[in-house]
């Protein structure tokens, strides 16, 4: 998985659009994410309409990379019907990581711009998606092909690893 290797957050995008099949393969390998109990409760938002990628791109001070994308995926997770609802934001975040994984595959690039825990950039990202029932957003994901590239940083420290 040279992914885990090569991935870098992106903020710079072309001016294009991302084919839905590229999508699709994203949405599939975040569902793919290991879940507490297999509970999976994420759903996920597409959202390729400008004026609702402009209003994402202002839900926090950090956001504002997302107006320049294509498609912004946005993963939410379900509050109803979760046999173990405190472990919904662990399953995201190993969902949004493979989002993130696959995106590199695709040869697109994006970033994860968090919302969860934040109540204000939650609340502020739901009322752009209409306020869906029984959801809570819990992050925005801008996504497109690169307008900008760099290497990854090597972040392997040995001195944190510790052998009992």
């Amino acid at each position: 998985m040279d992914e885990i290797f090569t991935r870098v957050s992106i903020r710079k995008f072309e001016d294009r659009p991302v084919e839905q099949e590229k999508l699709t393969k994203i949405l599939k390998a975040a569902m793919a994410a290991p879940s507490a109990g297999n509970q999976q409760p994420w759903e996920f938002f597409v959202v390729t309409d400008k004026a609702k990628i402009e209003a994402l791109s202002k839900i926090s001070p950090y956001a504002g990379c997302a107006a320049g994308a294509p498609a912004v995926i946005v993963p939410c997770y379900r509050t109803e019907g979760l046999r173990w609802g405190e472990f919904a934001e662990i399953d995201l975040s190993c969902a949004t990581e493979n989002i993130l994984l696959e995106i590199t595959a695709q040869g697109l690039g994006g970033v994860w711009l968090c919302a969860a825990p934040l109540e204000d950039r939650m609340t502020a990202a739901e009322k752009v998606l209409g306020n869906p029932k029984g959801m809570r957003v819990f992050a925005v994901i801008p996504v497109g092909y690169p307008a900008e590239s760099r290497p990854q940083q090597d972040r392997f420290d040995e001195s944190r690893i510790h052998y009992l």
